[in-house]
């Protein structure tokens, strides 16, 4: 049951007078917090700080506050376990959509789709009664191997900024909190309960922090999850530069900081750096950091009591905006609808990466059988690895898609090609000899390929091989996968490679060797239909690469700087700001595929870029005009990524970084004018020494692209 505490109206016009509907509606907030708050006991305040069980934390029965439920994202609302373990409660109604990965929403860039994904969250959220949703994840992609990758976005914080945003708004139009996480610098999995990450200021501020930042400021995200890693020597726990510092005084953040399951490690100095709630400690909950040990920390006079009341104020104030909330949704799960959605974010997911052949789209007049190998095309990826998971209502395989859109006019065969033989929770020894290829299969493989038409070959990773927990050790693909390319295209030059994977992999060899490359994703339950549509043409792709692709992992920064996975559990950032496509840029190193890149089934063109003037002063705003032509013969989303670099200047800048972007269709052979705002402002860096943002007057380069390395258009603006 939902409950509510409301204030008589007349009580409130007796409170509040003559003030506006929206600061009464404030002030009445306010009052009823004060008013349960002064009614509490000391007890029952730290009763609130803790979990009480596995995803829940403790409210007041006495006064009508009821605990708080949490569940894990961010692909979708997860099955029901039981109270106390991680045993699944056997319900029969929390079958629920499974949607798009985290870099798959990124690979769209769409921020509407990202506020769409949020919709579809915070409504199936509410059918199970979950007050708080662990997601959207979004730390930075700092380097490839990182086995969360999958769930987070990309390597830029703008990109990540704006569809993280939009997540948090479409999940909280729902009353349910999204939970943004992980806070901060948690950019590999491999000794993250124990690594110190060392960050300068300026990367914090300008890589690490920005999505954290506009999620709470723009977003006013209810909730935020610290890392499980140090950052400079403090747990993120109770780091009070990450907790009171920044987020709370600093960026004005309202609502609640939890920890990360088990990710507390101390009383006093958690609850005095900023931490709200306790989650996942182990042993019984009275014993628990925030139980018990605060209790006495409190009477001891090391923690004070108006701290306390911050933290209660904290969760009382989440609760009026999800649970106690006035017209609170009942929400609604697994509907046609929301299966709706996850295929449109997966249809703008998919990335062509090569058409040399034009085979694609195919034409069905042509073809009369469909050859479909690999492992890949009868998995599925709703669950799987260590992490959350999602009991998929439905979830359409590869095979199941191709054979949907082409089984009436091609017969369609499957051979399985691989085994994928990882588990995510076994030793290196247990899964030894993974990588080795399966002759048996290969040679069916062939056998099948050689007497059909089109070969389309699903290849790629999966839920046990990328998964919390732990990292890749390299980026070769697994399961023998490249014996397997090999021997499928050498018997039929028609063959299609679609990989499905979350995170960069070594496409050296395909890239050269294939002309026909795919790169789809953990895609949610509509995958093999969105994937059928795009090789059938029904869908023309829009994807675009949300992080660089590199040729050799020497290449990435974090390996080239021997910074992963760090000396006595500490990893030093040594490249700073140059992540991602800044340090290929800079360092003028070329990517096997560079960020924001993917092909159309049409072309653009870019013309008459301009500026609407040459000179600008701090506070004021570049509008950008440009015209987009289609060219082609079919219509098409083109994405317009504007990039600015700063000439001469004085410190160290990337070649050039992402500051605004625009996603349009565009019929065959209609022009489409493009305006977009880009504040001055946001063109600052943020000095180390002053400790504040400085906007370099001097001469800028403005760059339309259609990638980081396909420039269009450049025109030049100074600042004063």
């Amino acid at each position: 049951m939902r409950i509510k505490f409301l204030i008589a109206p007349l009580a409130t016009l007796f409170f509040f007078g003559n003030v506006s509907a929206q600061k009464a509606k404030q002030m009445s907030l306010q009052y009823k917090i004060d008013y349960m708050l002064k009614r509490m006991t000391l007890e029952e305040k730290i009763n609130m700080l803790h979990g009480n069980a596995l995803f829940s934390s403790g409210g007041v029965k006495r006064l009508g506050i009821p605990e708080l439920t949490c569940d894990d994202g961010p692909l979708g609302v997860r099955e029901e376990i039981k109270r106390f373990d991680w045993n699944s409660a056997n319900w029969t109604t929390d079958s629920a959509t499974f949607l798009p990965n985290g870099s798959a929403i990124a690979a769209t860039w769409n921020p509407a789709l990202a506020n769409k994904y949020g919709v579809v969250i915070g409504e199936e959220a509410n059918a199970r009664k979950k007050d708080i949703m662990l997601a959207p994840a979004f730390n930075i992609c700092r380097m490839p191997l990182c086995g969360r990758t999958y769930e987070y976005y990309s390597e830029d914080p703008y990109l990540n900024a704006q569809l993280a945003v939009q997540a948090v708004k479409g999940i909280q139009s729902q009353h349910v909190a999204a939970c943004i996480k992980h806070f901060a610098a948690n950019n590999q999995e491999t000794d993250r309960n124990m690594m110190n990450a060392i960050v300068d200021e300026r990367a914090l501020r300008e890589i690490y922090f920005p999505a954290f930042k506009a999620a709470v400021q723009q977003g006013n995200a209810y909730t935020v999850m610290s890392a499980y890693n140090k950052l400079n020597g403090y747990w993120c726990s109770e780091n009070d530069f990450l907790l009171n510092k920044v987020l709370k005084k600093e960026w004005g953040f309202k609502g609640v900081v939890m920890s990360d399951w088990a990710g507390t490690h101390h009383t006093v100095a958690a609850a005095n750096a900023g931490l709200d709630i306790e989650m996942g400690s182990s042993g019984p909950y009275d014993k628990w950091y925030f139980a018990d040990p605060l209790l006495a920390a409190v009477k001891a006079g090391q923690v004070s009591e108006k701290t306390i009341d911050d933290k209660v104020r904290r969760i009382l104030w989440l609760m009026y905006h999800t649970s106690m909330s006035q017209n609170h949704p009942k929400g609604s799960i697994a509907t046609p609808e929301h299966g709706k959605a996850a295929y449109e974010i997966a249809s703008e997911s998919v990335v062509l990466l090569k058409n040399d052949a034009h085979l694609l789209p195919l034409n069905t007049a042509n073809i009369k059988s469909i050859a479909v190998i690999g492992d890949n095309a009868v998995r599925t990826f709703a669950l799987g690895g260590y992490g959350a998971g999602v009991k998929a209502q439905h979830e359409i395989t590869a095979l199941e898609g191709i054979k949907s859109r082409f089984g009436k006019t091609a017969s369609v065969t499957f051979a399985q090609g691989y085994k994928a033989k990882y588990l995510a929770n076994n030793t290196d020894a247990q899964n030894s000899g993974y990588d080795q290829p399966d002759q048996t299969l290969i040679d069916q493989a062939v056998a099948l390929a050689k007497t059909t038409d089109i070969a389309i070959l699903c290849i790629g990773s999966n839920r046990e091989f990328e998964s919390e927990g732990h990292d890749r050790k390299n980026l070769e693909l697994p399961f023998g996968e490249q014996t397997l390319v090999d021997a499928v295209t050498a018997a039929n030059p028609n063959t299609i490679i679609v990989v499905m994977a979350g995170a960069p992999y070594d496409l050296n060899k395909i890239k050269k060797s294939n002309h026909t490359i795919v790169w789809s994703w953990f895609n949610g339950s509509e995958a093999g239909n969105a994937l059928a549509d795009v090789l059938k043409g029904v869908v023309n792709p829009s994807g675009r690469l949300p992080f660089t692709f590199p040729v050799s992992l020497n290449d990435s920064p974090a390996s080239a700087l021997n910074t992963y996975p760090g000396k006595d559990l500490t990893a030093e950032y040594k490249e700073g700001i140059l992540v991602g496509y800044r340090w290929y840029d800079t360092k003028k190193i070329d990517p096997l595929y560079c960020f924001g890149y993917g092909l159309s089934y049409t072309n653009f063109t870019y013309t008459d870029l301009a500026t609407n003037k040459k000179t600008y002063k701090k506070g004021d705003k570049i509008t950008v005009s440009l015209k987009v032509k289609n060219t082609g013969s079919v219509a098409g989303k083109e994405v317009v990524q504007l990039y600015i670099s700063k000439l001469n200047s004085s410190v160290l800048r990337p070649g050039k970084e992402l500051k605004a972007f625009k996603k349009i269709m565009i019929a065959p052979g209609q022009t489409a004018p493009v305006l977009i705002n880009i504040a001055i402002n946001d063109l600052a860096y943020f000095n180390d020494k002053l400790k504040n943002w400085v906007i370099e007057p001097g001469q800028y380069r403005l760059m339309a692209a259609s990638s980081s390395k396909d420039i269009r258009q450049t025109v030049g603006f100074n600042i004063k």
